[in-house]
C-alpha cells in the first residue's frame, strides 16, 4: 500500500513499528522517527496543532497516551477534529493552554516523555516565557523524563535542571 511501508526498529527498547504513517511530512516523519518512544508511555506534545505528530506517536505507543497542548483555541479544535478517533479511544487528549501556564490536572499522572516542535518559548525565541515553560515541564514529568526540541538532529535535549 502506497505511503504504509514499515520497519522494525529496536534500539535497545520495545520493538516499534516506524515509517507507518503517510501524512507527515518527511521532516515530520524523521522527528517523529528520533523519538525515544516505547508502548504503554505517557507522552507530553507541546505545540502540537494540528496533531499530525501526535496521532503518530500514539500509533506507535499501543496503550500508552498522548496529551496536545497548545495556546490557539484554533488549533486545539483542529486536534479534536483531527483526531477524534484516537480521543474518543483515550489513546490522545488535547488541552488549550500555554507551556508556560500548564499543570497537570488533579490525579493527572506524569508524562515519560516531552516533546515541541517550533515552539517560541522552548527554542530560544522567547526566553522568558521559555523559564517558566522549563519549570512547568519538569514538573509534568516522571524523575528522568526528557523534553526534546527540534533544532538537533533532528531532536535535542533540553536539561531540566
Amino acid at each position: 500500500m502506497s505511503g504504509t511501508a514499515s520497519s522494525k526498529v529496536c534500539p535497545g527498547q520495545a520493538c516499534l513499528t516506524r515509517g507507518m504513517t503517510s501524512s507527515l511530512s518527511p521532516r515530520l516523519a524523521e522527528i517523529v522517527d528520533a523519538l525515544p518512544l516505547r508502548r504503554g508511555m505517557r507522552v507530553l506534545e507541546i505545540g502540537g496543532a494540528p496533531g499530525a505528530a501526535a496521532r503518530a506517536v500514539a500509533q506507535r505507543i499501543g496503550d500508552g497516551h498522548v496529551l496536545v497542548i497548545d495556546r490557539s483555541p484554533k488549533g486545539v479544535a483542529q486536534v479534536e477534529r483531527l483526531a477524534a478517533s484516537e480521543i474518543a479511544a483515550g489513546r490522545m487528549s488535547v488541552r488549550c493552554v500555554a507551556a508556560e501556564d500548564f499543570e497537570l490536572a488533579p490525579g493527572e499522572a506524569a508524562y515519560d516523555l516531552a516533546f515541541a516542535i517550533r515552539v517560541g518559548a522552548l527554542d530560544g525565541r522567547h526566553p522568558r516565557a521559555g523559564e517558566q515553560a522549563h519549570r512547568r515541564i519538569k514538573a509534568a514529568l516522571v524523575p528522568g523524563g526528557k523534553l526534546l526540541v527540534d533544532g538537533g538532529d533532528p531532536l535535542r535535549e533540553i536539561e531540566l535542571d
